[in-house]
């Protein structure tokens, strides 16, 4: 039978992309290029031509590698947009100690060997522009987008799961604002795991006193993120854009701002300020959680602590490296990961040049 657990799948939920990184993930409302597959697939309509973006990012001091990868192609015909992600995170090299020690109890470190934890995910998105009204020389438009997931998760040798979920975003525009929804798992996603011990294992498992899983069902339940955006320019060449996201999950009390018995909310803000849309600045912050003090020995007083983040972006000619530096929010030993990005548009008819 399927439980459903909180965090399940959250290696979905790290973000993708410098640009959203560096904003603090707030990128529901304003996502247009090909990552806008992962943050809302509606955002995909924005592209006037072909774009490739590719991520590697070292978390932890490099223990776990998170690489992701997107493509996208406008029909022009039909004025739709297809796109296709992939995403690994991975913890590599962790030992495997059930042979450590020897039936007569001596200990041999020889027998030590190492094994990789991966996720994986399979994001294949569709998206297309329904018109509304015109309005002047403005054409209103709602922009809407979906996803059907595969999830691959491996524990070594040892399990091994398959999942299947979708996702449907909806975006907004008017000439000073955008406005987004993301409906993440909205049919609740499912992990379906089976466990493959040998013999051996399972009677050292046994003797150790650990349980031995047969199989289970993990869920995930829906989580809707609401956005709003504003943009201008405040000086010639100089525009400003500043996005709010709250993401409302309901799969129990998660340690965000507002959390609940069944729902919990986490905001986010992300700011992004360009010049002749070459070169780029940004910020945001998320994660507001509440945590124990570790500056306090007693183990009575909790603070709240946030991931805030920074970040750059230059692009030329149909190219866009961006940068994101961001921390974990460890108070005692903070743990900062440098990101980048690069997105690659190929030529083909106009020249994308928007967001």
């Amino acid at each position: 039978m399927g439980q459903a657990r909180t965090y399940v799948n959250e290696f979905l939920n790290l973000g993708a992309g410098a640009r959203g990184l560096a904003m603090g993930t707030a990128q529901v409302a304003s996502s247009g290029n090909a990552c806008a597959g992962y943050w809302n697939p509606a955002g995909l309509t924005q592209l006037e031509q072909p774009q490739l973006s590719l991520m590697h990012a070292a978390y932890f001091s490099g223990i776990g590698n998170y690489d992701f990868a997107t493509a996208a192609l406008p029909l022009t015909a039909s004025q739709a947009v297809l796109g296709i992600t992939l995403l690994r995170f991975a913890v590599d090299d962790i030992p495997n100690t059930l042979y450590l020690v020897n039936p007569d109890g001596s200990v041999n470190y020889d027998n030590v060997t190492t094994f990789s934890a991966a996720d994986y995910a399979l994001l294949c998105s569709y998206a297309r522009t329904i018109p509304l009204e015109q309005v002047g020389d403005d054409a209103r438009n709602l922009q809407v987008g979906g996803n059907v997931k595969i999830i691959h998760r491996v524990v070594g040798s040892f399990a091994s799961s398959w999942g299947f979920g979708l996702d449907a975003g909806l975006q907004y525009r008017l000439p000073h604002w955008m406005f987004g929804l993301m409906l993440k798992d909205i049919t609740t996603t499912f992990n379906a795991w089976t466990f493959h011990f040998t013999d051996a294992e399972k009677q050292i498992l046994f003797l150790t006193q650990n349980d031995i899983p047969v199989k289970s069902t993990e869920l995930t339940l829906p989580q809707l993120i609401p956005a709003v955006a504003w943009h201008t320019f405040i000086h010639e060449k100089w525009r400003i854009l500043i996005e709010t996201d709250v993401a409302i999950a309901t799969d129990g009390r998660r340690n965000t701002l507002i959390s609940g018995n069944k729902i919990s909310l986490d905001p986010r803000v992300g700011m992004e300020l360009s010049y002749n849309q070459i070169i780029f600045i940004r910020a945001g912050i998320s994660h507001l959680q509440h945590t124990q003090d570790d500056a306090d020995t007693t183990g009575q007083h909790q603070i709240w602590v946030s991931q805030p983040a920074v970040g750059a972006g230059f692009q030329w000619k149909g190219f866009q490296l961006s940068y994101a530096f961001t921390n974990l929010a460890n108070q005692s030993q903070p743990l900062y990961s440098h990101i980048f990005s690069l997105d690659i548009d190929i030529p083909h008819k106009k020249k994308y040049a928007g967001y």
